[in-house]
């Protein structure tokens, strides 16, 4: 699969290479972008540049791009329809398959303070897992949920930057029964990870370091998707509010309607503010939504916030960036950013056409994410690609592709 590449300006791309030489974590330039490059080391190609790479999924394969230029690295075939996440060390991603979680080899990384690129793989390496789920990154571990078993799979997450052809070394924690389920273990060792069976759902219970319970909740029906935002507090999603955990103590807190469903939370590890998506309808059809939850960790509040007309989004559509203010991109087409704690809209940036609902969720809608002071937004109306600098809401880069975007993750370096 080729892709029809648009460039922008030259001082578009500056703006967009300063933007992210300053908030890259140590990212390497892709291959194919202009960084010049030196001798081999460390089985890559050594780069003076620093660039993400981003990966989008398509019907049949995965793209790998530099994220600087959104010029295509690489295209590697898979079958079927496919999720991928960063696995949080910077050059892996992992991609859901039928028999787990695959390791993908983005090809960027960053050894001794020097930037490295090298040919993007989708290795044979899998973490085993029956109908994989979550992948969770907190505090230097990288977090794996299988929902046909209930097991949660953990390990150090930079130890995937020293594998050599063998999966690093992992602890598997059984559920007492299997469900679509999340874990996320915190600094101390703790585990928080939820309860069900394969009918419902209804809390978390938590796991010392020893692995022993020491204590549970089941206020939280339908709990899905967590975040872990300042001070180590830990939020979870239930169809009449959410769960918070501090400190060794579990609080509920109530959604202020009857029904207020919370599935997924938007964090940042700077901020005591979690953003939750929201329903308040439990008869709404489509999966657009209208509503954002605001949630207080220290005070351990929730308030809800309505958008403006004509304004809905989808759980792919909201993220955290600079200031930690909320990015959300919205069905208008534009890329609204909201106050953290009013919820109110600041800016406004044009970025795709109008969009609609997806009929189920796994079919290709428009999706956002954040790495540094840049947005990557799909828009699968034209099978495209954009970059945008967030200190400006321009959009400095865009790129036609040969297949339709699906989902998209960002390996930075």
């Amino acid at each position: 699969m080729k892709s029809r590449h648009t460039r922008l300006s030259r001082a578009a791309l500056a703006v967009m290479g300063t933007a992210l030489l300053a908030t890259a974590c140590a990212s390497p330039a892709a291959g194919g972008s202009p960084a010049s490059k030196t001798d081999d080391a460390t089985s890559g190609t050594k780069v003076d540049a620093q660039s993400p790479r981003v990966t989008v999924t398509y019907d049949g394969g995965i793209l790998v791009l530099d994220g600087t230029t959104l010029e295509e690295v690489a295209d590697l075939p898979i079958d079927g329809f496919t999720r991928v996440n960063s696995a949080g060390d910077g050059r892996h991603v992992l991609v859901t398959v039928p028999s787990g979680f695959q390791v993908l080899d983005a090809g960027t990384w960053t050894e001794d303070g020097s930037s490295y690129v090298t040919d993007p793989e989708l290795t044979d390496l899998i973490f085993e897992a029956d109908a994989a789920g979550h992948v969770v990154k907190h505090g230097g571990k990288t977090v794996l949920y299988a929902d046909g078993t209930g097991d949660t799979t953990i390990f150090t997450t930079e130890d995937l930057l020293t594998m050599d052809g063998e999966l690093p070394e992992t602890e598997v924690i059984p559920a007492p029964e299997a469900h679509h389920g999340v874990s996320i273990e915190l600094d101390d060792g703790t585990l928080l990870t939820t309860v069900g069976d394969s009918e419902s759902r209804s809390g978390i219970r938590v796991l010392n370091a020893e692995r022993e319970e020491v204590a549970v909740s089941d206020e939280c029906p339908s709990v899905h998707g967590e975040g872990t935002a300042a001070n180590e507090v830990a939020v979870f999603g239930c169809s009449d509010g959410v769960l918070a955990y501090d400190g060794g103590e579990i609080t509920k807190i109530p959604a202020p309607d009857a029904y207020g469903r919370m599935g997924n939370a938007y964090v940042s590890d700077s901020s005591s503010i979690a953003v939750g998506d929201y329903n308040s309808n439990p008869d709404s059809e489509g999966y657009l939504l209208t509503e954002l939850a605001l949630i207080d960790t220290e005070a351990k509040t929730m308030q809800v916030i309505d958008l403006p007309e004509g304004i809905s989004y989808t759980w792919r559509d909201v993220a955290r960036g600079p200031n930690d203010d909320i990015y959300l991109l919205g069905s208008d087409g534009s890329l609204h950013v909201l106050d953290e704690t009013t919820g109110e809209i600041t800016a406004s940036y044009p970025v795709i056409d109008p969009w609609e609902s997806p009929v189920e969720w796994q079919d290709p809608h428009p999706a956002l994410v954040v790495h540094g002071s840049v947005a990557y937004v799909t828009e699968p109306a034209t099978n495209s690609l954009h970059a945008i600098d967030l200190m400006t809401g321009e959009v400095i880069e865009s790129t036609e592709l040969a297949g339709t975007p699906n989902e998209i993750a960002v390996a930075a370096g």
